[in-house]
């Protein structure tokens, strides 16, 4: 008799996917990785090839996907301010269009389907901490709305879904998460300060770096998924999934400059555009539902993330010198599904084809 499952992860070459696929081959599962590579890598994946039960594929979700499984976790999108306003219409679609089509493969083939939300469907809060109950203070027509709005409409499509064809939905919203796979130059604040504090550059902080954000390692994110995805059908979400210790941006850059040894400065550059002031989940349902809290710390973690780079630092010497993009990218490529900026780690290139 068949137990294993067919579960299909799209964004599955990505930072969280690739834990996220790893995870579900420990347990037993059998995994479909799609990716169309925009910003995961096959890097992520591929000390998951030799194994029997992982499939990897090259897709683009905005167009829809014929295959056989049994749970979906959708994943695709990119997640971080560089790569998804670099082509904002694109991350619309990706999160509408591949909403739809994924939404549609879990009804033709009777799956229980996942989507990967986000706490910035929350925008600038009004109120602090943020709970699911809360609608959001979003501009929606502002540089992030590509993003906010695109997962705000995902999940439309996901309750409409569950209402109108009784399809087995789960939601969670993935608040700040970071861990080794982090793309190095994703303009993220954790990746940005430990790779200028490995190179004993200046750390930017934008504003007065009084904004905070609380972080989640991404062992503990993936736990919360899993345990989603596990609760009966009438437990849908949406549930926040992150940590509710609060960090001010600055307590961040003076923990990884101590953390690294490094004789960085931090300086201060103006805030982007619609950036949150404050941004912390409250976990309570989460608590209550999945029996789930983050469990490492922030200071094991970022140790974790700065060995990681460190790695990659030592690993491609040259890149040391090239610090140009860290920030902001004006030199990619017209139709580059990701961006050059993993120069810090060549063997994660990828062809620079748009798929």
């Amino acid at each position: 008799m068949l137990t294993e499952r067919r579960i299909l992860v799209t964004g599955g070459a990505g930072f969280i996917g690739s834990h996220l696929c790893e995870r579900l081959l420990e347990r037993g599962d059998e995994v479909l990785c799609v990716d169309n590579f925009y910003t995961g890598t096959r890097h992520n994946v591929h000390h998951l090839l030799s194994i029997p039960r992982f499939e990897r594929m090259r897709h683009d979700i905005c167009f829809p996907l014929y295959v056989e499984v049994d749970e979906i976790f959708n994943l695709a999108c990119p997640a971080s301010p560089i790569h998804y306003q670099f082509d904002p219409v694109q991350t619309t679609k990706t999160s509408v269009l591949g909403a739809i089509n994924m939404l549609g493969l879990a009804k033709r083939v009777k799956a229980k389907i996942l989507q990967a939300s986000t706490s910035e469907i929350y925008g600038d809060p009004e109120i602090h901490p943020q709970r699911e109950e809360y609608w959001g203070n979003v501009n929606p027509i502002g540089p992030r709305a590509c993003y906010d709005e695109g997962k705000r409409c995902a999940e439309t499509l996901f309750y409409d879904y569950r209402r109108q064809h009784h399809l087995p939905i789960k939601v969670a919203r993935i608040f700040n998460t970071y861990g080794p796979r982090m793309h190095p130059n994703d303009g993220r604040v954790v990746s940005n300060f430990v790779i200028q504090a490995l190179r004993n550059q200046d750390i930017t902080v934008y504003g007065d770096g009084g904004q905070t954000r609380s972080f989640c390692y991404v062992d503990d994110l993936v736990d919360g998924l899993i345990r989603l995805m596990e609760t009966p059908n009438d437990v849908t979400g949406p549930l926040n999934l992150g940590n509710p210790v609060e960090f001010t941006i600055r307590e961040l850059a003076e923990m990884t400059i101590a953390l690294t040894g490094s004789s960085s400065k931090i300086v201060h550059r103006p805030l982007p555009a619609d950036d949150p002031k404050q941004r912390r989940p409250d976990i309570s349902k989460a608590q209550e539902l999945l029996g789930w809290v983050p469990k490492l710390q922030l200071r094991q973690g970022l140790m974790r993330v700065i060995e990681h780079f460190d790695g990659l630092l030592r690993s491609a010497p040259a890149a040391r010198t090239s610090a140009s993009m860290l920030q902001t990218s004006t030199g990619w490529p017209a139709r580059a599904p990701e961006p050059h900026l993993l120069e810090i780690a060549p063997r994660d290139v990828i062809s620079a084809q748009r798929h």
